[in-house]
């Protein structure tokens, strides 16, 4: 018994060494309840979320779920087949008809598409923090469903409808390109979001946070968008708030009509473009990557500093390096996985 409780546990360990050693980025995303065998274009689906444990390059990010969380990737080398190995745990989707109410271009790439659903009461009431998420999948399907973050934000205002912020796949065109009307089976609401409250209020680091630093790139954008318009940061009163939001070119960017909207609200907006030797007329603003900006502006008031993470392996490592050496609690350093 004791031989085979060894074996287990070194079995254990060797699956998770092997996840994380042998994922090359745009192979890996998060697990889903279950096992089962998916091809690397279905893997690029689930880029609504992003982990600073496993991410994309061609996509922005992977699921973010509340749920222990790894991928493992077998990748035949050089060859174009890729299969993922998926062993998860947690809750099973309990699906509910769900109707498309709307699509539209999110940036003037097309890069990403903004989708509308109109959705059950009862998925409205379970949906209470930013950075939650759903599973959706066309009805009767069999294929993996797509695991998608919450882009607007918790409010009873909002009616029956929620909102997605979707990179377009050439997999995922049966949602982005989906006429109005268009029936969608959709799962109760997972996760646990940013947890916001337990750890940027009260005393249990120190000082209630007075700063707080967002970070996203790309369709990562979506659950921080829901932490801004939800007013759960908690913005004013002393606290200050500034995002660093990296994408490729302007063009690449959504949201940016908002960027008055929440400067207004008082989030400092900082974009960050990695390419502006492919802006027509240039650039003037902040280039290169999130991390690279952080890294020249240095973390104010670290230990009363927090951040809230969305996007790619590299920026997430990299921002929460940057800010643990700096002085920033690591508790205060969230993701909505």
């Amino acid at each position: 018994d004791h031989r085979y409780q060894h074996r287990s546990k070194m079995m254990k360990s060797l699956l998770i060494a092997a996840a994380f050693l042998l994922c090359a980025p745009e192979q890996t995303t998060a697990f889903a309840p279950g096992l089962r065998v998916q091809s690397a274009a279905d893997i690029a689906d689930a880029s609504a979320f992003a982990s600073p444990l496993v991410g994309t390059g061609a996509s922005d990010g992977l699921v973010h779920a509340s749920l222990s969380a790894f991928a493992g990737s077998i990748s035949k080398s050089q060859q174009s087949t890729t299969t993922a190995l998926f062993m998860g745990w947690g809750p099973e989707p309990e699906w509910s008809p769900a109707t498309i109410a709307g699509t539209e271009v999110a940036c003037p790439s097309g890069t990403c598409v903004s989708v509308t659903c109109t959705v059950s009461p009862d998925l409205v009431e379970e949906y209470k923090i930013p950075g939650q998420y759903v599973q959706v999948k066309r009805p009767g399907s069999e294929d993996s469903p797509l695991f998608l973050a919450i882009a607007s934000p918790p409010s009873p205002e909002a009616g029956n409808v929620i909102e997605f912020l979707i990179k377009r796949t050439e997999n995922n065109a049966w949602i982005t390109d989906a006429s109005a009307g268009s029936g969608v089976e959709i799962s109760q609401v997972m996760g646990g979001g940013f947890p916001m409250e337990e750890n940027l209020e009260g005393f249990k680091y120190d000082f209630p946070t007075q700063n707080i630093l967002l970070f996203a790139n790309g369709s990562g954008i979506a659950p921080i968008r829901s932490a801004i318009e939800s007013g759960q940061l908690g913005i004013g009163g002393g606290r200050t708030c500034r995002l660093y939001y990296g994408v490729a070119t302007p063009d690449d960017m959504p949201y940016a009509e908002k960027f008055a909207e929440w400067e207004a609200a008082g989030v400092e907006v900082v974009p960050v473009i990695s390419r502006p030797e492919k802006v027509a007329g240039g650039w003037s603003g902040r280039t290169g990557y999130v991390q690279n900006a952080l890294e020249e502006d240095g973390v104010p008031i670290p230990r009363n500093s927090g951040a809230l993470l969305c996007g790619v392996k590299g920026m997430c490592e990299s921002v929460r390096d940057i800010m643990e050496k700096a002085g920033t609690f690591e508790g205060r350093i969230l993701t909505n996985f």
